[in-house]
């Protein structure tokens, strides 16, 4: 795959169980140390040598828009001439913001369920393959070699599998005694999805249509695996969704100690 592979990110959720975080911001939009969720996952695949993304849009697209638009402003020293003309001089010298993305905001509906907002977005796919993900999970995910397992298997699609992390103590128990304890959530043994996928572009029109109900995590993929179409990049590293209030605070504190595992760039 190459640097104009678009890279879908949805971007259309609300968040709803992270409400002391995101007040009424989209779920992309809470941020980790200062920058948006989504900022963080498209650094990492501009860092892969990626830099052309799709977004997803739904509750609240303004705010997201809103946000990249006015990024020049929130990076740079200007100063504002409040005169007639009401001009911007930045300081920025040649007005570089550091980085080179082409984006493009898609309108996907404000209920639409995955399925759908991914299907609407086929005009912008105009590759043999596009790259997936959910706009609320970071990882260390290796993007180069999941794009050429993809491309090796032959597949439809790919999907990455991780381990979850337990959202409890573990225990080891001996008879009726507990031997250890674990404080710190660890590592479920098995996969699940963890997004991140690699989809030929045939994917959006031979396993999605335009119902507005129809989630990308059931049918499509369930007939995707029936099919023997669905391979799967094992991830065996750091992977973390932002889930709750819980989450949110997880994330900003290995970003604020310097101890981010997806921080890759």
């Amino acid at each position: 795959m190459h640097a104009d592979t678009p890279v879908v990110i949805l971007c259309g959720g609300q968040g709803t169980r992270i409400r002391e975080a995101s007040e009424s911001l989209p779920k992309a939009m809470v941020e980790i140390g200062g920058r948006p969720i989504v900022w963080h996952i498209m650094k990492l695949y501009r860092e892969a040598g990626f830099r052309r993304f799709v977004l997803c849009l739904g509750y609240k697209s303004w705010a997201i828009k809103e946000y990249f638009l006015d990024y020049r402003a929130r990076v740079a020293d200007f100063t504002l001439n409040m005169s007639d003309k009401h001009s911007i001089d930045f300081h920025d010298g040649d007005g570089s913001t550091g980085e080179d993305w082409q984006i493009t905001f898609a309108e996907t509906g404000l209920e639409t369920a995955t399925g759908a907002r991914v299907r609407r977005i086929l005009p912008y796919v105009d590759t043999e393959n596009f790259l997936l993900t959910y706009g609320d999970g970071v990882s260390d995910i290796d993007i180069a070699a999941l794009t050429k397992e993809h491309e090796t298997s032959g597949k439809v699609g790919t999907v990455t599998g991780v381990h979850p992390t337990s959202k409890f103590g573990e225990m080891q128990v001996d008879a009726d005694r507990v031997v250890e304890f674990n404080e710190k959530p660890t590592q479920v043994t098995g996969f699940v999805s963890g997004g991140f996928f690699a989809f030929r572009r045939e994917f959006l029109t031979d396993y999605l249509d335009d119902d507005p109900q129809l989630w990308l995590e059931h049918t499509p993929l369930q007939r995707l695996a029936r099919d023997g179409q669905l391979n799967v990049h094992r991830h065996d590293g750091f992977w973390s969704a932002m889930d709750t209030y819980k989450d949110f605070t997880y994330l900003n504190e290995l970003w604020s100690t310097g101890e981010a595992p997806w921080k890759l760039w």
